[in-house]
């Protein structure tokens, strides 16, 4: 019996400190998962970071590229009214050159039938000439706007 107790005693002294270093083990494991943990969110909230910093990137790429995308749109809509613009200027004129012979035409007609007094014949001269006024001015639009189509 004795020798039983001698052996509890020396087992419950061998094992005091198995135990205890078990207990520090254990509190040192518990401290290294929670650096680990600690240092792991740290890493996830630096990658978190990072990608929104990606995100706001590519973000504001986007914007550029519709900016730019509207601008093209807008310039080829400005080209497009330039050539239309270029078309009626060069109709305008046309038309007018047609009205400038016609009133011509008839009157050479008309003073060879001797239908027209002088009055008659310096008020046509007068429309005449305004009509090449009007057509000299409707010339220079068209060269403005054909100079401005060849910037673009």
């Amino acid at each position: 019996m004795i020798i039983r107790l001698f052996y509890a005693f020396v087992f419950f002294l061998g094992a005091t400190p198995f135990s205890l270093a078990q207990e520090n083990e254990v509190k040192n494991d518990s401290m290294v998962k929670v650096k680990q943990a600690e240092m792991e969110v740290k890493a996830m909230q630096e990658k978190i970071d990072q990608a929104e910093k990606e995100a706001k990137k590519a973000q504001k790429d986007a914007k550029k590229a519709e900016k730019a995308q509207k601008k093209l749109e807008k310039e080829a809509k400005k080209l497009a009214d330039l050539k239309d613009d270029v078309s009626d200027k060069k109709k305008e004129i046309a038309k007018g050159e047609r009205k400038i012979n016609k009133l011509q035409e008839d009157m050479e007609v008309d003073k060879i039938k001797g239908r027209l007094s002088p009055n008659d014949i310096d008020k046509i001269n007068k429309k005449i000439e305004k009509e090449k006024l009007n057509l000299v001015r409707e010339k220079e639009k068209l060269r403005k706007l054909e100079r401005e189509l060849q910037k673009n």
